[in-house]
């Protein structure tokens, strides 16, 4: 029943893998490999002769990313804090970037599929609900590992019949990541698209430059409200 349930509020097409009596979006998961195969062959490959003389580009350049996520978490988190959530900030915002910067630059619908189409895997809803959930976890756990049931208190404050809005907030707190990514990524690809069907010259560039940079932002708001989230948690 909760499988029919979702096949009637999915849009378009998709092609289904079934694992026991569970259907997932194949076209999602295969995206996810290529981004999650890109970020980790490009991090052994940066990594694995590191030097302090002779370095690499590349590994001056995941070296400048690292101290970016490290500058990011040390301001919204704190910096007694914020070192311990790098890896989490930094593994969200690579997998954003890398995601929407595919949408962008690789020709996904060249591949044909039995149904549906390929596609940055931030262009699927369940993705970014995924993601948010993961930050609204995380968010959670910091808090109450640092302030144990005293974390709670939080909702009752500063006065008690602010309850309510207190708890609607953190449910709003993933709808408005989610949502926003979602989105902004889906408009994107949806005005390229229609622009390269239209007038398949020059006009599309232009977009297309303008879609790197917003996903670019796109990526670096996400991972910014993910640590803003995770400090407020365990002032």
């Amino acid at each position: 029943m909760l499988n029919k349930f979702f096949a009637e509020v999915s849009v378009g097409q998709h092609l289904y893998w079934t694992f026991g009596s569970y259907q997932v979006h194949a076209q999602v998961l295969i995206t996810s490999w290529v981004v999650l195969t890109i970020i980790i062959v490009l991090s052994l490959s940066a990594n694995r002769n590191l030097s302090i003389e002779n370095f690499s580009s590349l590994q001056n350049f995941t070296e400048y990313i690292t101290e970016f996520i490290r500058d990011l978490a040390e301001t919204q988190i704190g910096e007694s804090e914020g070192s311990t959530w790098v890896p989490f900030l930094g593994t969200i915002f690579l997998f954003i970037f890398v995601s929407n910067w595919s949408g962008a630059l690789f020709p996904w619908k060249l591949i044909e599929l039995p149904n549906g189409e390929l596609a940055a895997p931030t262009n699927d809803i369940n993705t970014t609900v995924a993601l948010a959930l993961l930050t609204s976890f995380a968010y959670f756990f910091a808090g109450f590992k640092k302030l144990g049931l005293n974390y709670f208190k939080r909702y009752i404050s500063p006065v008690a019949f602010l309850l309510p809005i207190n708890i609607l907030e953190d449910f709003t707190k993933p709808l408005s990541l989610s949502f926003r990514l979602f989105g902004n990524i889906l408009a994107d690809e949806l005005v390229v698209g229609v622009l390269i069907t239209l007038v398949p010259l020059i006009v599309p560039i232009p977009l297309m430059l303008l879609g790197l940079f917003t996903s670019a932002i796109q990526a670096l708001v996400f991972s910014t409200l993910a640590g803003a989230y995770i400090g407020e948690s365990i002032e």
